[in-house]
């Protein structure tokens, strides 16, 4: 939505012309049932919209002559954004969880670890598998390579290895995916 400066904070223009803001000399007008009433003048379509109790709408403002629609304008903005926000509800909105790790986590530590990166993979979120390494211990990436390979063995029924171990400065990291249903 284009945005209109006053000299201060921006006011938004709306996005489709309404009864007198429509600039058209003639339009093709449609009834609020669907019907063609054809091509009137500006002044005879806003007097049809009236006598309805209704708005004159700009629906394709492109058109030669502009195509209008009567209807009642309020109501079609909530039903728009009533869509709007059911859609928006229905996109998945996948998560980055992360699980970290040291290269000589115990057994039970890693299988904690390894429950919760379970849980986050069944919920639909991707996992993000870091291994810290403190000291010498980076001098010995194989190490956090075994660790890695373990969680993946763990993780193979729900999740898929999404992105590959690798090294950044003293941590490996690697993305796990949920398996598609």
């Amino acid at each position: 939505m284009p945005a209109i400066s006053l000299g201060g904070a921006p006011i938004a223009k709306p996005e489709t012309n309404i009864n007198r803001a429509i600039r058209a000399r003639e339009v093709r007008v449609v009834d609020d049932e669907g019907n063609q009433l054809g091509i009137l003048t500006i002044a005879e379509a806003l007097a049809a919209a009236e006598g309805r109790g209704l708005d004159l709408v700009e629906v394709s403002p492109n058109a030669a002559p502009p195509v209008c629609r009567i209807m009642d304008y309020g109501k079609y903005k909530y039903q728009t954004s009533k869509r709007a926000a059911e859609a928006k509800k229905k996109t998945a909105r996948v998560e980055i969880k992360e699980v970290k790790m040291r290269p000589k986590t115990e057994e039970h530590d890693f299988q904690v670890k390894v429950r919760n990166a379970r849980r986050f993979l069944e919920e639909g979120d991707k996992v993000k598998v870091t291994i810290m390494f403190r000291g010498r211990e980076v001098t010995h990436p194989e190490f956090g390579r075994r660790l890695m390979e373990k969680v993946t063995e763990e993780l193979k029924d729900l999740g898929q290895v999404e992105s590959h171990p690798a090294m950044f400065g003293r941590f490996m990291t690697m993305v796990v995916a949920p398996l598609k249903k």
